[in-house]
């Protein structure tokens, strides 16, 4: 098998359980918040490693396909947050390209570049993507959904910027930075 065929196996099986693992956490281990429909998440910060690894197309399948599992098995299908989730994927993949994690580095101004992106696309997904579909999809009151934005947009930024933040070091940590083994 030649490397361009193994990485494409590789992303198809990172897509596949990184999918399962996304409705794993966005099924048991969300915090409900006082605002509807809203709660503090975990597979958020898991999509950001996802998207440092993989990359953006990958990373938007397992948010569009990790949440569309969770919808369906919960409460039922949403997918003004569905396409958001995937968006959302896509924009932390971009933000990983940026990284050398996979080369083991994650320092202080890759944590700074990360939070700065990754506040930006919580920002633009959740104040402005979902909101704005919420109300073309199921003519939703728009207090209602810009609130709910904003205060997924908040909770979101801050849980990917500590416990993203602590994977992506994490992982960034078991991969051997290149140029570090040296021939005796």
């Amino acid at each position: 098998m030649n490397n361009k065929q193994n990485s494409s196996l590789t992303q198809l099986v990172a897509i596949g359980i990184g999918s399962a693992v996304f409705f794993i956490l966005g099924r048991f281990l969300s915090i409900p918040t006082p605002v509807p429909n809203t709660s503090v998440e975990t597979t958020y910060p898991f999509l950001a490693l996802m998207g440092a690894i993989y990359g953006p197309i990958p990373a938007a399948l397992i948010g569009l396909i990790g949440h569309a599992v969770k919808d369906l098995l919960t409460y039922g299908l949403w997918w003004s947050w569905v396409l958001t989730s995937g968006v959302v994927g896509f924009g932390y993949g971009l933000i990983g390209r940026q990284l050398k994690v996979n080369e083991g580095e994650f320092d202080k101004n890759d944590m700074i570049r990360f939070n700065v992106g990754q506040v930006i696309v919580n920002a633009v997904c959740w104040i402005i993507v979902a909101p704005v579909l919420d109300i073309l999809i199921y003519a939703e009151p728009a207090s209602k959904v810009f609130t709910q934005g904003v205060v997924s947009a908040g909770l979101n930024s801050l849980a990917v910027g500590i416990l993203g933040t602590i994977l992506l070091k994490a992982y960034a940590s078991t991969r051997t930075k290149a140029g570090s083994l040296k021939k005796d």
